[in-house]
């Protein structure tokens, strides 16, 4: 886990880009677009969703569902209950940051079927979080700590000396 400013921005980093990476694919694969779209459109919403992803998480809900998570009473020496609360607020804040965006396309594209505006809100917000809690507990959560405490903190100790 990070310890420092330095290594929460290169944690938050990578957490961001598992977590688009598959979010995206997950989006596009059920609105059915994987097909329709070019391996570069692809790539530009990759990057595109990556920024915004990434500034709502250092600004607006990294910084809330931390103190969300550190606020609620329990072991705080237990590191699962820390992860699991920190993932559940920083998963709920971004599924709910990011489904507005994905409504905003799917709206200026005219993509929306017949649904209301907050029934389709609602409907993606399900969608995604019922795909990303678990996503970022088994696979992306898990991957991204490994990689973190294998390369990142090893090059940040080195450099440091």
């Amino acid at each position: 886990m990070p310890t420092t400013k330095k290594e929460e921005f290169y944690f938050g980093l990578m957490m961001c880009f598992g977590m688009v990476v598959f979010m995206t694919m997950y989006n596009l694969f059920t609105h059915g677009l994987m097909g329709s779209l070019s391996v570069s459109e692809i790539f530009i919403q990759l990057v595109q969703i990556f920024i915004i992803a990434t500034l709502l998480e250092l600004f607006v809900v990294g910084p809330v569902a931390k103190k969300l998570a550190l606020s609620i009473p329990y072991d705080k020496s237990k590191k699962v209950f820390v992860i699991l609360f920190l993932a559940f607020f920083m998963v709920s804040g971004m599924v709910l940051c990011m489904s507005l965006y994905g409504l905003g396309n799917a709206y200026f594209s005219d993509s929306l079927h017949g649904d209301s505006l907050l029934e389709s809100y609602f409907t993606l917000v399900f969608k995604n979080f019922i795909f990303a809690f678990p996503l970022q507990l088994i696979i992306v959560g898990p991957l991204v700590r490994y990689i973190f405490v294998k390369v990142v903190k090893k090059r940040i100790a080195v450099s440091l000396r």
